[in-house]
């Protein structure tokens, strides 16, 4: 594997053995070419209208930071020259410039430029939540990362019971307060969960508060991240789609037997 592959994938808190990423040791601050493939991520980009892969050039950089780790500045290009540019900070379990270095991404940062956009956008209300619920994950913020997850989940299951006009108690915090039952009554009129996990539902809650409130240290959470993070998305999905679906009815102008989420 090289260096590019960990660079094109999420951040891990795991370290995974690299090929070679610097052939001498490098100095703190010095700059210094490397040759570790091209980096490709993936953006929604507003001139294609599609969720495209942005790659990097051959040439690229690092810069010396210490003995085990690196900072590289990136340009990604989408096929039609639009470009976004990331920053890395990759940290190798012992010295960088090993023969087979351990490397994890440390911290990634994107400056998103005109007509780019993170692919959590087409989210609505929620895609600050998870974009931010990213963003803390690739800080290595494991609790942190799933607070920002089970927000989403609270407030869609919030939003539909409202415009269901459902009734519900709430914790000063604005939380509800008996969310198991909340979450069965909002399921069962809207449907919000994939069938997948709709009987997992409050299980996929539960996992998620008990990670914040302590019962999981930060390790796990950063383990457990990714996995957690398919499921809401998933609701999210799963709503987004009931959403068309909806209007795909209303379109064709078919009479509506069963009550399909709409917001």
């Amino acid at each position: 594997m090289r260096l590019s592959d960990v660079l094109s994938k999420p951040c891990n808190a795991e370290f995974v053995p690299v090929d070679r990423v610097i052939n001498s040791k490098i100095s703190v601050g010095k700059q210094r070419k490397i040759n570790i493939g091209k980096i490709g991520l993936n953006f929604f980009c507003e001139v294609c209208d599609d969720i495209r892969t942005f790659w990097s050039g051959d040439d690229l950089y690092c810069i010396g930071v210490n003995s085990n780790q690196i900072s590289m500045d990136c340009i990604l290009k989408c096929g039609c020259g639009t470009i976004v540019t990331v920053w890395y900070l990759v940290e190798s379990y012992n010295n960088i410039d090993e023969l087979s270095p351990e490397v994890r991404i440390l911290k990634r940062r994107e400056k998103l430029l005109k007509n780019v956009r993170l692919i959590g956008w087409q989210y609505d209300d929620f895609s600050e939540l998870l974009d931010k619920a990213e963003r803390a994950y690739r800080d290595g913020l494991g609790a942190g990362s799933i607070i920002y997850l089970r927000k989403i989940y609270e407030n869609i299951t919030v939003k539909f019971a409202d415009i269901m006009s459902i009734q519900y108690k709430k914790y000063e915090s604005g939380n509800p307060k008996n969310f198991y039952e909340l979450l069965k009554k909002v399921d069962e009129r809207c449907h919000i969960i994939p069938t997948e996990y709709s009987d997992n539902g409050y299980k996929l809650f539960r996992e998620l508060s008990n990670i914040i409130h302590g019962a999981y240290d930060e390790k796990l959470g950063l383990k457990k991240f990714e996995a957690l993070h398919r499921l809401i998305v998933g609701i999210l999905d799963n709503v987004r789609n009931n959403k068309e679906l909806n209007a795909a009815i209303k379109s064709l102008e078919w009479e509506v037997k069963t009550e399909v989420m709409s917001s």
